[in-house]
């Protein structure tokens, strides 16, 4: 397994079926490219297949966030998300706030993570 942080050669298209496996929908290209240009991405490849990645938003000093972390189905439970949140630990620039999926939060504990305030959403209406 190969891990890059902050990954400048990951592009839309190879994001795109990489997530597709995961959260299926109709993601814009331009729109997915402009995104992971503002995000620290933190990936692992198994050969030249994206396998794995956490997406760190930041403002360099105040605050940061995880946008996402994913690990195709298949290759889950092999300590990739550990590995891919470890390097996120080691290398973002601020704290780390994050909301989990239900029925997750166990990983994150064992990962050293801390509960902390509750998440909370606004929808914009498109």
């Amino acid at each position: 397994m190969k891990y890059k942080v902050d990954d400048k050669e990951l592009s839309a298209p190879i994001f795109v079926p990489f997530v597709n496996q995961i959260w299926k929908g109709n993601y814009d290209m331009e729109k997915t490219q402009a995104a992971l240009s503002k995000t620290i991405n933190i990936t692992a490849y198994d050969d030249a297949i994206l396998v794995g990645c956490l997406r760190i938003l930041t403002d360099g000093y105040y605050f940061g966030t995880i946008t996402e972390l994913l690990v195709l189905p298949k290759y889950q439970k092999q300590g990739i998300g550990s590995k891919l949140l470890q390097l996120a630990k080691e290398n973002t620039p601020t704290m780390l706030y994050f909301g989990a999926q239900p029925g997750i939060e166990s990983f994150y504990q064992k990962n050293g993570c801390q509960k902390s305030l509750q998440s909370y959403a606004i929808e914009k209406n498109r």
